[in-house]
């Protein structure tokens, strides 16, 4: 059952009437071409070094069912390899769907034999992490993680293809240059994948899809291969954990740094060890964690992990308010950052000190309520109490000094918010409804693949390339444009139906950038009016910290 849920059965497994008859189909040369090509592009990226050259022209020639390779495999050199795999990939895949490699010629399946191939033309992970190691010795770290990052992509592991695909413009706002983004990278599921997907047998191997038992895997309909995938092994606080890059990059050298054992997340002082041990090693980084609770933390609670890289957000650029201090904690500064939520900007030049400072404001905020500004620390249900504070941490190095924001999160739910009272609300959803994580905390929205659609499809109302009257009246449930007719209305208000397209689409994209902030507002705790300033003030004081004159 596992096999018929992979693709590239090996030849090995073939009869040999079927590798004959494979070997004589008339696209063979062209496959061995184009595995000589992916070759020689592998061997120009260094992936692999030219006495790998035969294993892996071998390897892909059974994966593919070839006996022999191209003619002039033997030349030194070939001219018209390419700089990126893409194409190469492509046209392979579509010789290995017209030969039957493939059982359906979709996506899925697609990528799953993706992996495999260039799987066969990466370094082992042991010698991956040899070459970081020494590059890290000899030329410093940001030369190893340049090294590595290049890797990813080269391998296609990381799908610059589908990257580029994405949506990216800056929204100016009272905080700065909001970054927004319409996620167009992971490609959307037909039915008949998804169908597949739900019908295939389930497995706990891996665990899930952070374990580093990923590396090498093969994938299944509803897993994706990793034979692709490379992890670095690194130290945090005395405990094994590893580095590897996202492969879906929203930001430069998107990285994932994921401990050892599949435990879950839960924030602790050891918690902000590790994001502090981190910058040491790797300086040029910044590195943060979501929240530990539903709704305020990410899609993967079940394994205790980090996203960290290399991109200044605008969260960053903002600047702090007065600085208080605390008699405990000398050497350490707290501003309150001016941003959307509710942020506490900690800085100092002792490591320690700002661990110390860092945990004690934690655990003040866990257990602290204020019934006035609506937070509770915690509730009782059925269960016993729930506890809902929590803190969605960001350490940088600025220059010799550390610094860390901890974003202060409230995961409660009443009656008129049920999905979080700190929480995208329900006029929002039609632009954004999934929880604020880490990424968009720090000013990066990420918003669904639905919208570029959608948003084309406003943008021709307003050109009055279409009556809006008669269209919203002939509106159905399942129109795509239902969740936005109340926003549709305001805007042919404001603008008319006169625009030409490209003006029209500018308005929309400022409008979901307005949107954008006012989620983040509503994520925040303490607001940013008076009411909300004067909360927030008493949570400091309370605290211990007191201004500065």
């Amino acid at each position: 059952m596992a096999n018929e849920q992979r693709a590239g059965t090996a030849a090995s497994e073939q009869p040999d009437a079927v590798r004959t008859e494979a070997a004589a189909r008339p696209d063979a040369a062209r496959t061995a071409e184009l595995i000589e090509k992916l070759i020689r592009y592998a061997r120009n990226r260094n992936m692999i070094g030219t006495l790998d050259m035969p294993y892996a022209r071998n390897q892909l020639l059974e994966l593919f069912r070839l006996d022999e390779p191209c003619e002039g495999y033997l030349a030194p050199e070939w001219s018209d390899v390419p700089d990126e795999p893409q194409k190469l990939l492509e046209a392979l895949l579509d010789e290995a769907a017209a030969s039957g490699l493939l059982p359906d010629n979709t996506t899925t399946w697609r990528d799953l034999l993706d992996a495999k191939v260039m799987g066969l033309l990466m370094p082992r992970p042991s010698e991956t992490e040899a070459r970081f190691r020494t590059l890290w010795a000899e030329q410093g770290i940001a030369a190893a993680t340049d090294d590595f990052y290049a890797l990813n992509k080269d391998s296609n592991y990381i799908r610059m293809d589908r990257i580029r695909k994405n949506e990216y413009w800056l929204h100016p706002s009272e905080f700065g240059e909001m970054e927004m983004t319409i996620n167009l990278s992971k490609p959307e599921k037909t039915p008949q994948e998804i169908a597949q997907a739900g019908q295939a047998a389930a497995a706990d191997y891996p665990q899930c899809l952070l374990c580093a038992d990923n590396v090498g895997y093969a994938g299944r309909v509803n897993h994706p291969a990793r034979q692709n995938l490379r992890i670095i092994p690194l130290e945090l606080n005395g405990e094994a954990w590893f580095f590897q890059y996202s492969p879906y990059v929203y930001y430069n050298e998107h990285s994932i740094v994921f401990r050892r054992e599949h435990v879950p997340m839960k924030l602790t002082r050891d918690t902000f060890a590790r994001l502090l041990a981190f910058t040491e090693q790797f300086p040029h980084y910044f590195i943060g964690s979501n929240a530990d609770l539903p709704i305020v933390g990410g899609s993967i609670l079940s394994h205790d992990h980090f996203q960290a890289g290399r991109h200044t957000f605008p969260i960053e650029k903002a600047p702090t308010g007065q600085a208080h201090v605390h008699a405990a904690h000398p050497g350490v500064r707290v501003g309150v950052v001016d941003w959307p939520m509710s942020v506490l900007r900690l800085t100092a030049d002792e490591r320690e000190a700002l661990l110390n400072a860092a945990d004690d404001l934690y655990r003040f905020w866990q257990g602290y309520s204020d019934e006035q500004a609506g937070i509770l620390a915690s509730t009782e249900g059925p269960g016993g109490q729930t506890r809902h504070n929590t803190v969605t941490p960001i350490v940088r190095r600025r220059g010799g000094r550390y610094e860390m924001d901890l974003v202060l999160r409230n995961n409660r739910t009443d009656e008129a918010h049920p999905e979080g009272i700190f929480h995208p609300h329900r006029h929002l959803h039609h632009i954004k409804k999934e929880n604020i994580g880490l990424i968009e905390v720090m000013g990066l929205a990420i918003l669904p693949g639905r919208l570029l659609a959608e948003t084309g499809a406003i943008a021709r109302l307003l050109a009055g390339q279409k009556d809006w009257e008669a269209a919203r009246a002939s509106l159905t449930e399942q129109d795509p444009l239902k969740p936005h007719a109340v926003w549709i209305d305001e805007l042919v208000e404001r603008y008319g139906t006169r625009l030409d397209e490209a003006e029209a689409n500018r308005v929309i994209r400022h409008d979901i950038g307005c949107k954008f902030v006012e989620i983040l507002g509503h994520a925040g705790v303490f607001k940013r009016d008076r009411e909300g300033r004067e909360a927030c003030a008493r949570f400091l004081a309370q605290a211990g910290f007191k201004a500065q004159g």
